[in-house]
């Protein structure tokens, strides 16, 4: 079996794939019927997770090949690893040799209900665009859509103050995105979005590599 992949590029982006955990079982995610592939690597780490240090060094051996942003997003939701992601976009700030960069976090929003505490403020000293994928206009049809694990079926109300939170924390970009074809309405998302402070960002149903 291919090895796993720990850090990736896709497109524009260096992306770090720190964690398969997940609260969520979205209807939509690619991670199953694609077996734990994307576009060629494998990013199945069967267990074990990576350390912040382990990341760095592989960053520092791709860094110098310019990219776009820094994406924290695998097969997993990365504020499950809240230190691992402080600690690697906090070194990477302070990385003046690397060619010009954003930090991106792709997050579910569900990070301080994850993490039972406001993780925000943290947040704003290692990212610099937060994109959400929230999915849904109400609760009840994100429950549907994204199933959340016992414990988080009332997250919707806590990815809503999360948004809202990092709206007002002063990022760069803060985003709300819906996966078109799912049952959800992106209008209705997108005015949902705007009313936390959020641009917003429809994304494709995936099917087929």
């Amino acid at each position: 079996m291919q090895s796993p992949s720990i850090v990736y590029r896709f497109k524009n982006g260096l992306y770090i794939n720190l964690t398969n955990r997940c609260p969520n079982l979205c209807a939509f995610c690619i991670k199953t019927k694609w077996h734990m592939q994307f576009n060629g690597y494998n990013l199945d780490l069967q267990g074990k997770e990576p350390s912040a240090q382990e990341v760095l060094a592989l960053l520092d051996k791709e860094m110098h090949t310019p990219c776009q942003e820094v994406v924290f997003c695998g097969y997993g939701e990365p504020t499950m690893r809240l230190d691992a992601l402080l600690e690697i976009g906090r070194a990477l700030k302070k990385r003046a040799d690397y060619p010009s960069f954003k930090v991106r976090l792709n997050t579910n929003g569900l990070g301080n209900l994850i993490n039972k505490r406001d993780i925000v403020p943290d947040l704003k000293t290692a990212v610099d665009i937060v994109n959400v994928s929230l999915n849904a206009q109400n609760e009840t049809l994100w429950r549907q859509i994204v199933r959340p694990a016992p414990g988080y079926e009332d997250g919707f109300k806590s990815v809503l103050d999360f948004l809202k939170k990092c709206a007002a924390a002063g990022f760069t970009r803060v985003a709300a995105s819906c996966v078109d074809n799912t049952g959800a309405d992106p209008q209705a998302v997108k005015a949902l979005a705007a009313s936390c402070g959020a641009a917003f960002n429809e994304r494709e149903y995936l099917d087929e590599q």
